[in-house]
């Protein structure tokens, strides 16, 4: 068994050009919703929600609830080095 991140899964998640684009524009350190982020990726509120959730199950993002709503956050990856 090999030690350390899956990078395959993750390479896979990011290789959607939806999520990819939702990830980038969450990197630049900003909350957005769903909805804010299917404007940035020129998708729909629900498309861009089922993209979240597989990120966040991939444990790249986290999302907090925030009253109605819940924006997402970019997580910080800190490498061994």
């Amino acid at each position: 068994m090999k030690e350390g991140p899956d990078i395959t899964r993750i390479a896979a998640l990011i290789g959607d050009p939806t999520r990819a684009s939702m990830l980038g524009v969450l990197m630049g350190g900003k909350a957005l919703t769903a909805g804010e982020l299917a404007k940035e990726a020129g998708v729909s509120p629900a498309t861009a929600s089922g993209h979240l959730a597989r990120l966040c199950a991939a444990d790249l993002i986290w999302v907090r609830r925030q009253g109605r709503h819940r924006p997402a956050r970019a997580k910080s990856v800190e490498l061994d080095r």
